[in-house]
Parts: structure tokens; C-alpha cells; sequence
């Protein structure tokens, strides 16, 4: 039979808190209304409401020491997958090692160069200046600066 009960007097006959009926409320999408007081109406069959069985959980599908041994052996096999990865990874490694030695020895090569070219140029460059003709121009220049 439907009927037209607050919060409160839902959780009264289903000896349940107000919260708890407001909960049950909005769970099965009952209809709601305001009466003059303002409070809430809800239409609602109690009876209908109680008869509902409770959901029918099912069963664990597997027992427990059967899900502890899967998960050891995917444990093994990650365990392997990682020795593995690790020996890759040592070989890699040995390989960094050799190129970074490599790219160090090219680079000190590279400054040693650089050195050499530029006392090369600074040679040169006082051997171009010692070789150079003094011209008379530059003794005239003496000559009027004093004269």
C-alpha cells in the first residue's frame, strides 16, 4: 500500500536513522514532495520495499592458496624477466663506459690541437713581423716628428 511519510517516520517503522531512509530514498529513486510545513513526502510502499531480497553475492572464485601460487609464479617469471634486463643492461653499460673514454681522449686530442694552432699563429705572426722591410716612409715620420 503506498503511503506518504517524511524521512523520519521511514526510518521509524524500518527501525533505521533519518539519514538511513533519506539514503534508501534516493537509492530507489522514489518519488518526492513538500507538504505546507516544508517538509518532504515520500511516496513509498514499505511493504514492496522489505519483501526485496538482498542481492546474491557471488562465490570467490578462486581459493585463496590459489591465488597466492599464480601470484608467486608471476613473481618468478618478473624475477627472470629482471635478471635478464639487468644482464642487457651491463652490456650497455660496458659499451657507455668504452664510448665515453673515447669521446674523453677525442676531446683532449681536440684541445691539444687547438693549442698547437695557435702558437703556430703567433709564431707566424712574429715571424711576418720580423721579416717585414722597414720602409723610409717610417723614418721620414721620425724625421718630421723631431724636425
Amino acid at each position: 500500500m503506498l503511503e506518504q511519510l517524511t524521512y523520519a517516520q521511514i526510518g521509524d517503522r524500518l527501525n533505521i536513522s533519518s539519514e538511513g531512509a533519506r539514503a534508501i530514498v534516493k537509492r530507489n529513486r522514489l518519488p518526492r514532495s513538500h507538504d505546507k510545513n516544508g517538509k518532504t513526502l515520500v511516496a513509498i510502499d514499505l511493504d514492496e520495499l522489505q519483501r526485496k531480497p538482498l542481492p546474491v553475492r557471488s562465490p570467490r572464485r578462486l581459493p585463496v592458496t590459489d591465488v597466492v601460487a599464480t601470484l608467486k609464479a608471476r613473481i618468478e617469471q618478473l624475477e627472470t624477466e629482471l635478471a635478464a634486463e639487468q644482464q642487457r643492461s651491463a652490456g650497455h653499460r660496458a659499451h657507455y663506459e668504452h664510448e665515453r673514454e673515447r669521446a674523453d681522449l677525442l676531446a683532449r686530442g681536440h684541445e691539444k690541437l687547438d693549442i698547437q694552432l695557435k702558437n703556430l699563429r703567433l709564431h707566424l705572426q712574429a715571424g711576418r713581423q720580423a721579416a717585414a722591410p722597414r720602409t723610409l716612409r717610417d723614418c721620414w715620420r721620425w724625421l718630421r716628428a723631431t724636425g
